[in-house]
């Protein structure tokens, strides 16, 4: 079964500084029938403005990722960590047992867009922790790359969930299939361009969440696009 949440649903604020779309309730945007899936909580779309960001804020209990499209995000933490990602970055904060963290355009000319995802946690009370990874572009080129799993294998970042996130980037006629063990669930979101899920065209901003399929199947009939597909239990 396959459910399209399209982009022109979400949540929008427009604040000056931030534009942000927000695929599930989040601040305030609530939808009692949009509070995540699976476990998958937030997908905000961000655009923020150059020099401008989030103040030091606290989470918990929370595995935050982050994946930047165009521009410079610079990141510090309380657990000391600070990096600056760009596009093909992923950022992991496991914010675990409290963290407190900001978030600014580390440019003051250009304009940052960005994903930030939320998952809960397989339990509350881990350790607060960082870590950042640059994936190399062309390895997401017409092919699925994990960027973040529970064990960290193929270079991607470990988080304390049993999910699975992948990225690719697609050019006009690639396509790639994703299998799904039994039982398994699946979200995709079009990061940017326009393409095809499981046979169902979709556009920047739309989500699709994927239950009793046996697999994932992207294609980019033209142009080009870039998504995220999450492994879910």
């Amino acid at each position: 079964m396959l459910t399209l949440r399209p982009a022109t649903d979400r949540g929008h604020f427009d604040h000056g500084w931030l534009d942000t779309f927000h695929t599930f309730s989040f601040a305030g945007y609530q939808d009692q029938a949009q509070m995540g899936f699976r476990a998958l909580r937030v997908i905000n779309e961000d655009r923020v403005e150059p020099g401008e960001g989030f103040g030091t804020h606290p989470h918990r209990d929370m595995e935050i990722l982050t994946w930047v499209l165009e521009g410079t995000l610079a990141h510090r933490d309380s657990t000391g960590a600070e990096g600056t990602l760009r596009h093909g970055d992923v950022q992991r904060m496991s914010a675990g047992t409290g963290v407190t963290h900001s978030e600014y355009n580390g440019s003051d000319r250009e304009p940052v867009h960005f994903l930030q995802i939320w998952l809960l946690p397989d339990r509350p009370g881990h350790r607060p922790a960082y870590g950042q990874q640059a994936i190399p572009l062309d390895t997401l080129r017409g092919a699925l790359r994990p960027i973040a799993t529970p064990d960290g294998s193929g270079g991607s970042l470990a988080i304390h969930q049993d999910a699975r996130v992948f990225a690719t980037i697609l050019a006009a006629g690639e396509a790639v299939r994703h299998p799904l063990a039994p039982g398994r669930h699946a979200w995709v979101q079009v990061a940017r361009g326009a393409g095809m899920v499981n046979g169902l065209a979709v556009k920047a901003g739309d989500g699709v969440a994927m239950s009793g399929e046996v697999a994932v199947e992207l294609a980019v009939p033209a142009g080009e696009a870039e998504l995220l597909v999450f492994d879910l239990a």
